[in-house]
């Protein structure tokens, strides 16, 4: 994993073995491929990317992404985070649910020929 920092305090782009998602022009490639997202999957991508490897809690994103407080009881996120996991394909599986907790943006260390070699 790598986050890629071009202005003291300010990081521009994540990027792992897989998947490069750079914060200023929101764009996103996987596998070298590029992915299009909504704003709000993007958001959703972003904040946890930006969080790569740590829990972000449900609240902590549904007020960053959706300005929606404690007190806001909403799907949208479920809704969001399985069209995002749609669109990441393969790559999903980097995408945690910790129950109770949060979610999670585990980086990928192994690019997908390296994945598909090792299943095999």
């Amino acid at each position: 994993m790598e986050l890629i920092q071009m202005e003291s305090n300010r990081v521009e782009r994540y990027r792992d073995a897989r998947l490069e998602v750079d914060f200023r022009t929101h764009a996103v490639l996987l596998d070298g491929a590029p992915v299009h997202l909504t704003p709000l999957e993007f958001a959703l991508l972003a904040h946890l990317a930006r969080n790569a490897g740590e829990i972000v809690s449900r609240e902590n994103l549904m007020l960053l992404v959706w300005g929606y407080g404690p007190d806001i009881h909403s799907r949208t996120m479920d809704v969001h985070l399985r069209r995002l996991r749609v669109r990441l394909g393969s790559y999903s599986r980097q995408l945690e649910t910790v129950f109770g907790l949060g979610y999670r943006l585990q980086p990928c260390s192994l690019p997908l020929t390296m994945l598909h070699a090792t299943s095999a």
